[in-house]
């Protein structure tokens, strides 16, 4: 029986595992027996925390068990967590149209919190190597498509028209109508284009 919260030596308990008492459920007076709940005291093991992410519904087919996941928080937001996908559950949120993923994330010192939001890159393919410029050598043609000016002794310039990928840090990825190794315009890529398109003078 347990007489007060106060910690006698003679009846310390030792937890079959090492972690963190997450649940207190031993009140004065309480007859306590093996097997029988409630369990005075509830441990878990806190160094992996489950990180639960809401995906696209249309995105849900690129993601597997063991992907490796990256996550930031602002609590701390010059430090990375590391962990990897370990349960992609089976229902679809009908009204946002997206889909739980849960990841066990490393966690060594608990520093994370119940609660926190996060940040988090889920490597879904290997890396790709592709072409790219920076952004204000992209020019958008009053047609739609895009264009890149380049050049071989900076003096003569030709437009070539581009396919655009992804946009990060100032620079775009380029998926096609560039070669690697080709001088392109930058800060005069607009300029450029603006004297395509002006009218003859007399």
């Amino acid at each position: 029986m347990i007489a007060s919260r106060k910690i006698d030596p003679a009846l310390v308990v030792r937890s079959p595992i090492a972690g963190k008492i997450t649940a207190f459920n031993a009140p004065p007076g309480l007859l306590v027996q093996p097997g029988n709940p409630p369990a005075p005291y509830s441990v878990a093991n806190v160094s992996v925390k489950w990180m639960l992410a809401n995906v696209p519904e249309g995105e849900s087919g690129s993601y597997q068990l063991g992907q490796p996941v990256r996550v930031q928080v602002l609590a701390y937001p010059n430090r990375v967590f590391t962990g990897k996908v370990s349960k992609i559950y089976e229902m679809v949120d009908p009204n946002t149209h997206r889909v739980t993923i849960r990841s066990e994330i490393a966690d060594s010192k608990d520093e994370l919190r119940p609660g926190m939001l996060a940040n988090f890159v889920i490597r879904v393919k290997g890396p790709v190597e592709f072409t790219s410029i920076p952004a204000n050598g992209v020019v958008r043609e009053p047609d739609g498509t895009m264009g890149a000016w380049v050049t071989t002794d900076r003096h003569r310039f030709m437009e070539r028209i581009i396919k655009v990928g992804l946009r990060n840090d100032g620079r775009v990825q380029v998926l096609d109508g560039l070669r690697r190794g080709e001088l392109v315009v930058s800060d005069g890529a607009v300029f450029l284009s603006n004297m395509l398109e002006a009218p003859p003078s007399d």
